[in-house]
């Protein structure tokens, strides 16, 4: 066979191979708004049901004609929904939301979100309605200068509320990862240790940490993202960070010495995550990917 020809069909093959590889990718990736402003920066399961997913989103938003909160539905295989939840207006908007977290025990219907600089929002919301309201504004405690938080958790370990959070840290600069207890009825959060974290991936333009969660058992998950710019590239992983739990009266932080990346995303800024627990969960990731808009991500799950 002439090389010519043979160039072709190796061409023909690769475009094919290609093609169905970026159809394969396109369906995993679910788009869910384009631009800027509807880039998703942490995410909180609000209802499992059937084949149904319902999340509440934060966005990192600071003029006032921009969201700051969202519901994102996603039924089976189709392409999410999205619903807009407006900030209630007699309370001030908040700059910059870049985490969520549900509060345990709360069906669901109760949340924490945290700005970059520390400020936390305590919500109630009526996912019905698609209205919220602030039950209380406070700050994490003992915050450094510099600090630019991108990640926060709340969970019942051993019948006690631990609060998990972390700045995010970037390039050679460590993320930290602080812990403490959470008191829901004065929501005071009391700083019980920190300890800094660098991941081996990605390498460039890194922050480190840019969500972070806790599941029942203590096991602390993180995401890590690349940000060379509005325009990307991105890239992101996934991380086992490491284990929370009590010594007594004292929590106790038991860091990962080998990171591994259990999984990593091309393309994609993740600044959303969430544990989705039973038959049809998984690990769902949310993206920022500035320009490009917002992505969801459905890892392990049976949708």
């Amino acid at each position: 066979m002439p090389r010519f020809f043979r160039l072709i069909i190796t061409i023909v093959i690769l475009g094919a191979f290609l093609f169905i590889s970026q159809q394969a990718w396109a369906r995993d990736w679910r788009p869910v708004r384009g631009g800027i402003s509807f880039g998703i920066s942490g995410m909180a399961l609000v209802e499992q049901q059937d084949n149904t997913l319902n999340f509440l989103v934060v966005h990192d938003n600071k003029q006032k004609n921009q969201g700051r909160l969202a519901i994102i539905s996603i039924k089976g295989k189709n392409q999410p929904e999205y619903f807009a939840v407006d900030w209630p207006s007699k309370t001030e908007l908040p700059i910059d939301l870049e985490a969520l977290t549900s509060v345990p025990g709360k069906n669901n219907t109760e949340f924490i979100a945290l700005t970059s600089l520390g400020k936390a929002y305590y919500l109630k919301l009526n996912s019905a309605k698609k209205t919220v309201s602030v039950l209380k504004e406070f700050n994490l405690p003992n915050v450094p200068q510099g600090s630019n938080f991108e990640g926060f958790g709340l969970q019942d370990i051993d019948g006690k509320l631990v609060a998990i959070w972390a700045h995010r840290g970037a390039e050679e600069q460590p993320a930290t990862v602080y812990w403490g207890n959470f008191n829901p009825f004065t929501y005071q959060i009391t700083l019980a240790g920190s300890r800094d974290l660098q991941v081996p991936f990605p390498a460039d333009n890194v922050r480190h940490i840019s969500d972070i969660k806790v599941d029942s058992a203590g096991i602390v998950y993180i995401t890590s993202a690349s940000d060379a710019g509005d325009d990307g590239p991105f890239q992101s992983a996934l991380y086992v960070a490491g284990y929370l739990g009590f010594s007594g009266n004292k929590i106790v932080w038991r860091q990962n010495s080998q990171l591994v990346p259990i999984y990593r995303a091309n393309y994609r800024k993740i600044e959303g995550m969430e544990l989705v627990p039973g038959n049809a969960g998984g690990v769902v990731f949310g993206t920022d990917d500035e320009s490009l808009g917002s992505y969801v991500y459905l890892m392990g799950s049976g949708g």
